[in-house]
């Protein structure tokens, strides 16, 4: 009879043991899951800011293309003789 009442109280230590040990999991899986959550916004966030500055960039990059072709299309280039013959030869 004692053996029994002694095996019945080490499953119920065992059990609460296990249960004790889960909780512990559970709550150091919660804590990782918000960290992660966090940087996830902080990446996306980060990331947010990347893409309008690449819009920006982009915009600023295609406008001073156009100024460049305009530059080219207004004033044609002349070559002249003398600027052609301004290199000299070391023979």
């Amino acid at each position: 009879m004692i053996d029994s009442y002694t095996d019945r109280d080490a499953a119920a230590n065992l059990l609460e043991r296990r249960w004790f040990s889960s909780i512990a999991a559970v709550r150091a899986a919660e804590t990782e899951c918000e960290v992660l959550r966090e940087v996830l916004e902080l990446a996306d966030s980060a990331w947010r800011r990347a893409r309008i500055q690449l819009a920006d960039l982009e915009c600023l990059r295609d406008a001073l293309a156009d100024e460049v072709m305009s530059l080219d299309s207004e004033s044609p280039r002349v070559t002249t003789k003398s600027s052609r013959l301004s290199v000299m030869s070391a023979a």
